[in-house]
This record gives structure tokens, C-alpha cells and sequence, in this order.
């Protein structure tokens, strides 16, 4: 830096003050340089981890989904929707982190679990649960990204954790019962609702149905007509679901 003396016009040279240059905005090139660099790093580092971030949840994602739950129920209607589900819940809640909306998060999570609603389908419990583990999974990872301190191998065992307890409940409940489902019938033999005949009333509806009746619920009786509602539980045979089992008719 340069003083100029008025009354002794000379020049002397002075050395460099950081804190004058930060009040007149400037810096010297070695800092300036080292600051862009580290800024330079930070970027190519976010770079390269957000997608392979995104390519381990969609591996664990599909990991869950194909070869737990689709491995068991065969619907590639919600195969489909759990892994589109699974990303776009990653990229969300990244998007939210590196925005730093805390208000939005939590309003975002709320309007997505909202979501659920606008089905005209009513989803099974199974489906429902598999939905929150796959919300959970892409919580855990997205959110991965911006915690301090947490290291890979915390990370997968988390995951790994999802994979095997879902596994393995999957594995015990195959072995412990049988897979089932329900049917609303609009029943009109009404005299054989009473208790004294509910032998003969699941044998009716078994060769009626040609299902396997496993338990039966009377519901509303109409005298009326002769008719009455009942639930029928019966057993799904291998590879099969039942996606309407809960309607009675065309709305």
C-alpha cells in the first residue's frame, strides 16, 4: 500500500492490512484464490456424491421392493409406484436440504403422507406399510447428505437393517399362514345366515365361489329383499391378489 505525506511529499510503502481491505471489499489473490478452490472442491464434491447417493438408495429401494415384496405379491402396479416414490422422496428432501426450508420440510412431508388420499382405491394394510419403509429408506439417505459425522458404515447398516427385518418377517409370515383376502357377497339364501347352519353356509359359498372359505361375518340384513351382506375371508391361491375386495358395486 502506498502513503503519500503532504507536507514530506515521499512515498513509503506499507504492508498489507487484511482488515482494511475487508472494509474497502478486497482481498489479497493468494486468499482470494484458495477461497474460489475450496469453493470449486465443495461443488465438484456435491457432484459426485448426490449421484451416488441416488444410485445406493435406488439400490436399496429396489433391493426392498423387488425381491421382498414382489418376490411375495407379484403387483407391478405398486412395484412401479414404490420405486418412483422411493427417488422422488430422495430428491425432494435433498432439495429441501440444500435450500435450508425448514418450514417447507416439514409442511412438504405432511402434504406427501396427504398424497396417500387422493386414491379412489383403498390400499392394503401390507402395501401401506411397505409405502412408509420405502419413506423412511429415502429419509435416511437424503437426509445422510447433509448430516456431520456420519460415516458409510452407519449408513448401510441402517439400510441393511430395513432390508433384513422386512426379509425376515416376510420369510416367518410366509411360513406361518397362508396368503388370504376378503369379498363382500350379496347374499340371498337368508336362511342359512343363522348359526345353527353356518356349515352349510360356507359349504354354499365355497361351491359357489370355488374359493377355500376360511372365516365369514354377517353384516347388514335386509328382511325386505331376503338378502344380507356378508365378508368372506378365503385363501388366495400362489402368485394371486385381489385389488376390490371391499366393493360391492359399481359407484
Amino acid at each position: 500500500m502506498i502513503q503519500v505525506d503532504l507536507a514530506n511529499p515521499t512515498l513509503e510503502f506499507m504492508d498489507y492490512d487484511a482488515d482494511i481491505a475487508a472494509q474497502f471489499g478486497k482481498s489479497d489473490s493468494i486468499s482470494y484464490l484458495m477461497h474460489n478452490i475450496a469453493d470449486l472442491l465443495g461443488i465438484a464434491d456435491n457432484l459426485v456424491t448426490l449421484p451416488l447417493m441416488f444410485l445406493f438408495n435406488l439400490l436399496m429401494a429396489w433391493i426392498i421392493i423387488y425381491f421382498i415384496y414382489y418376490k411375495v405379491s407379484k403387483r407391478r402396479d405398486y412395484y412401479v409406484t414404490f420405486m418412483l416414490f422411493s427417488n422422488a422422496m430422495f430428491l425432494l428432501l435433498w432439495l429441501m436440504q440444500i435450500l435450508d426450508i425448514q418450514t417447507g420440510f416439514v409442511l412438504g412431508l405432511f402434504a406427501i403422507f396427504g398424497m396417500i388420499r387422493y386414491r379412489t382405491e383403498t390400499v392394503p394394510i401390507r402395501e401401506m406399510t411397505y409405502l412408509f419403509i420405502i419413506i423412511a429408506q429415502s429419509v435416511i439417505n437424503s437426509l445422510s447428505l447433509q448430516a456431520d459425522g456420519l460415516a458409510w458404515h452407519q449408513l448401510l447398516f441402517a439400510n441393511i437393517a430395513l432390508i433384513v427385518l422386512a426379509g425376515a418377517f416376510e420369510l416367518w409370515c410366509a411360513k406361518k399362514q397362508q396368503r388370504t383376502s376378503s369379498k363382500i357377497v350379496l347374499y340371498e339364501k337368508i336362511e342359512n345366515i343363522v348359526p345353527e347352519r353356518r356349515a352349510e353356509l360356507i359349504a354354499d359359498l365355497e361351491q359357489r365361489t370355488g374359493r377355500k372359505v376360511l372365516d365369514i361375518e354377517v353384516g347388514h340384513v335386509d328382511f325386505l329383499r331376503d338378502v344380507a351382506y356378508i365378508k368372506m375371508t378365503y385363501v388366495l391361491n400362489e402368485g394371486e391378489h385381489n385389488s376390490i375386495d371391499m366393493i360391492t358395486r359399481f359407484r
